[in-house]
């Protein structure tokens, strides 16, 4: 059961937080990068650092280990990236070995590798659970500079010898505290024991609770910290419960979704993967495109689940906790808890879904009427 009351976050006038204007101390040209790559970034649209950016970017040029304490949506991907793909444009035998909680998130981050590292010889390899492993030992046989990949996965092309760890010049760990939430503490911890000594170690994590301090003390040389928080996320989003009778239920989620230009794109969360399924599968019947995301789908059918309510072809997700880890999609008009989280952290992860950036977000519990 919940171990909190969803009621208490009742929030109907959500803070309307005036950002301080962020001054950078540099501009992408400041950072003297490869001419090539720093046009790639402005032509992206990225004109100034953002805070994380131009916090670490100089920290991992000098090859110092860091620690960067920011969410999702503080450009904290290219926090890493960019400095990394300058460093092995100098230095063609780096090889980088980035850890991340999901298979989502992993071709996310590579996604933003290759936009970046666009023009350059620099080749990357998504190693990832779910989907054949072939495709991904073939890939092995060049070098690859970014491999990039969930622990378990990178851990088993280890023990078959496909990734060569004695040439491993960098490891990045991507939200390392939902890695560690996940349970792949011993994964990560022997992937990190097989790097040599000569070595430089990122982590990128939203809090440090006892089990990332644990990572940072035993593998983490002298770290610099960078902390760049964002907003309140139960402060700037709106929030409310919906009481509903438990014959009910259903009838009443729809009748909110009916409302199309108010909930415009929804993500819902269940508590089981079935319920996933099967909700997503009675919104359709019931004339609501929707699609679900849930560990019991294939790689491929998450991708193209995800591909669809992020291109508006449905305009309802039904979600679980652990699919909805890595999920980014912008302009998510409300979140709705049809199954109540069980902590709350588990309730802040799924409410900041929506509200991204400077968008104001709205986010609904389902509460059983006593």
């Amino acid at each position: 059961m919940p171990t909190f009351d969803p009621s208490q976050f009742i929030n109907k006038n959500p803070i309307e937080t005036v950002s301080e204007v962020y001054e950078p101390s540099h501009s992408f040209v400041d950072f003297k990068l490869n001419r090539k790559l720093t046009s790639t970034i402005l032509s992206m649209g990225i004109q100034t650092p953002s805070p994380i950016q131009d916090q670490i970017i100089p920290h991992i040029l000098e090859g110092k280990d860091v620690i960067g304490l920011a969410e999702t949506g503080t450009g904290k991907t290219a926090a890493f990236l960019v400095p990394l793909i300058e460093k092995t444009l100098k230095e063609y035998s780096r090889q980088t070995i980035i850890l991340c909680p999901t298979r989502e998130l992993a071709i996310q981050v590579e996604d933003e590798f290759r936009k970046l590292a666009a023009g350059h010889k620099l080749y990357s390899v998504v190693c990832v659970g779910g989907t054949s492993i072939r495709p991904q030992i073939q890939k092995l046989r060049r070098q690859n500079h970014f491999i990039i990949g969930t622990p378990g996965r990178v851990q088993d092309l280890i023990d078959q010898h496909k990734i060569k760890m004695e040439r491993t010049t960098t490891v990045v760990l991507d939200e390392a505290d939902r890695m560690l939430d996940m349970g792949f503490i011993h994964d990560i911890k022997r992937i990190l024991t097989d790097v040599p000594a000569e070595r430089e170690m990122l982590l990128f994590s939203a809090t440090l609770n006892d089990a990332t301090e644990k990572i940072v003390h035993d593998f983490l040389r002298d770290p610099v910290v960078v902390s760049v928080k964002k907003k309140d996320v139960t402060n700037s989003i709106a929030q409310d419960v919906v009481r509903y009778l438990e014959a009910e239920k259903f009838t009443t989620l729809t009748t909110l979704l009916n409302d199309a230009d108010t909930y415009a794109r929804v993500i819902i969360f269940t508590a089981m993967k079935h319920q996933a399924e099967k909700l997503a599968k009675e919104l359709s019947r019931a004339g609501i495109k929707a699609d679900s995301i849930h560990g019991n789908k294939s790689h491929g059918q998450r991708q193209r689940s995800l591909k669809q309510f992020k291109s508006g072809q449905v305009r309802v997700l039904v979600a679980t906790d652990v699919a909805a880890r890595g999920i980014h999609v912008d302009n998510v008009s409300h979140v709705i808890n049809y199954d109540l989280p069980n902590t709350f952290e588990d309730y802040v992860h799924r409410i900041g879904r929506t509200g991204r950036g400077d968008k104001r977000g709205q986010a609904l519990t389902f509460v059983p009427t006593r």
